[in-house]
């Protein structure tokens, strides 16, 4: 049962970790708004559109830095507490250590749960409505897509376009190919190509086409030709930044579909998946070691615990960085590079933890 300890340390610890974001979020959109002020005056944004923003922004800025917000929290809320001596008087009561840990794991718990569920369903929806607003107000447009791409568009199906322009909707150089096995069945080449949106078909210019069944062959040399392919001029561009658009289930069909079209390298895909667990789990793990550091009454005070966590919320973001981008350049398997942080500091919060109840 939760009791009037529990609930008192649980209503401080999550007011303190409230009132963080609350101030970070504050001085996070401050700080953007003046290097963007600018953009936003040369393309005409509303207030309605610029508040529109912000309100997506934030939430992007807040899933960034959660755990360093909810250590830091930890940390300044706990030593208040021991500055108070009040952590002594708790364990004077004949309290067990566990028995004062346990509403630090009720309230981080709940704030990582809602954070776990933000973080795969509600957080990429404001990041689609953001990066909307940015590619519109202060992104330059992007003009060309990548050059020679190659997309497999099914088991039997694949696409090739030299490069194409999305001012002028064409493409050059385009061919088609479908095969069966080793076999060619057929292949369409193409001069140019452009897309119709209304009726979603390609529009194939200067085209040749040739089929092949066993030993008869047919050659068509046609000025155009319409035909259905079931990919869009978007994607012959590789945006890395849709992952943080997509929600869970939808970056799942995302990836299957780009396995299937035979891209390279997945693992930024990946990663952006299993952060989105790793990270509600590195909260939890940070609370509990920021509970045992600031436990104690030491000299120095908020100041020395504060400025110990803030280290440490740096040396966890430098590990998940470094190894994000071993899995990306080296091919690190990608679960593994997500969670290694965690598994360093889950070993570090078991040892301060086996070292504290002595």
């Amino acid at each position: 049962m939760i009791k009037k300890l529990d609930w008192y340390i649980i209503k401080k610890f999550i007011g303190t970790f409230v009132y963080a974001l609350l101030i970070m979020a504050v001085i996070a959109s401050v700080i953007d708004y003046s290097e963007k002020v600018k953009d936003f005056v040369e393309h005409h944004a509303t207030f309605k559109d610029i508040a529109g923003y912000y309100q997506n922004f934030i939430p992007h800025i807040l899933a960034l830095l959660f755990a360093l917000f909810i250590f830091i929290a930890t940390i300044y809320f706990t030593s208040k507490l021991a500055y108070k001596s009040e952590i002594i008087a708790i364990l004077a009561t004949g309290s067990s250590f566990n028995r004062f840990l346990r509403p630090y794991f009720i309230g981080g718990g709940f704030l990582c749960l809602l954070f776990l569920l933000a973080n795969h369903y509600v957080i990429p929806v404001a990041n689609k409505n953001r990066i909307a607003f940015e590619n519109k107000f202060i992104h330059a447009q992007v003009a060309y897509s990548d050059h020679n791409v190659h997309l497999r568009l099914s088991p039997h199906l694949y696409v090739y376009v030299q490069n194409y322009d999305y001012i002028a909707n064409s493409g050059f150089r385009f061919s088609s190919e479908k095969v069966n096995g080793i076999l060619l069945l057929e292949k369409t080449t193409a001069d140019r190509i452009s897309y119709d949106s209304l009726k979603k078909e390609w529009i194939l210019y200067n085209v040749v086409v040739r089929k092949n069944d066993g030993l008869k062959e047919d050659l068509k040399m046609l000025p155009e030709l319409r035909v259905k392919y079931p990919f869009v001029p978007k994607d012959l561009y590789e945006d890395d930044a849709v992952k943080e658009t997509l929600t869970t289930p939808e970056l799942n069909r995302f990836i299957a579909r780009e396995k299937l079209r035979g891209r390279e390298s997945l693992n930024v895909y990946y990663i952006e998946k299993y952060r989105r667990s790793a990270q509600p789990a590195a909260g939890l793990i940070l609370v509990i070691i920021g509970v045992i550091i600031a436990s104690r009454k030491v000299r120095g005070g908020s100041g020395l615990h504060l400025a110990l966590g803030i280290a440490i919320s740096a040396i966890y973001m430098l590990l998940l960085q470094l190894s994000q981008t071993f899995s990306i350049k080296a091919d690190l398997n990608p679960l593994i590079a997500v969670w290694i942080p965690n598994f360093i500091f889950g070993a570090l919060a078991f040892v301060l933890y086996r070292r504290q109840i002595r």
